[in-house]
């Protein structure tokens, strides 16, 4: 789903024309595209790599763009129902992330999905521990946590407190009313 994501993106900003190039360039094709299928982070990330090149953006600020891109791309897909039941505001959202992924990964048994833990809650500010086996994916999910916070109409900031111990220490701060 994340490969039909990219190519949502690309053709709702470039033109079909512009996936098709992509296309070419990679030696893709629809089976690139299945949903449910487990790629290897290389494909993915290429095909990001490519997409920020025909975006004319740093692949860190396209993955960016593209987390934000996603959440939308998810809820109008198959996906949409997971995030509804996973909260209905930002805080609720992010506790249950792990649950979601638990539901994914039932459909996607070999998937290798993230970890996110709640570490601390305040009013307007939360304090989340991102976990991956697989690198290179971190600003992809900073752009998903801003698109999660447009989802919930709220804005703020997520920064990168910390990344060691194999873990990312986000700070979440937003307010209400966007």
């Amino acid at each position: 789903m994340i490969h039909k994501g990219v190519r949502a993106m690309v053709i709702d900003q470039l033109g079909d024309e512009a996936w098709q190039a992509t296309e070419r360039k990679l030696g893709i094709g629809p089976t690139e595209l299945i949903t449910g299928m487990v790629y290897e982070d290389t494909l993915t990330l290429e095909i990001i790599a490519e997409a920020a090149a025909r975006l004319n953006l740093p692949i860190e600020d396209c993955l960016v763009e593209f987390g934000r891109y996603w959440i939308k791309f998810a809820d109008r897909g198959p996906f949409g129902p997971f995030l509804d039941f996973t909260g209905h505001d930002l805080p609720t959202f992010v506790t249950n992330l792990d649950r979601m992924h638990l539901a994914v990964g039932t459909a996607m048994p070999k998937a290798q999905l993230p970890s996110f833990s709640l570490r601390s809650i305040s009013e307007g500010r939360l304090e989340v521990e991102y976990r991956s086996e697989r690198t290179g994916l971190e600003k992809f999910v900073l752009g998903q946590i801003c698109g999660l916070m447009e989802r919930f109409y709220v804005t703020g900031s997520v920064l990168v407190m910390d990344t060691s111990g194999g873990a990312t220490i986000l700070e979440i701060i937003y307010t209400a009313g966007a």
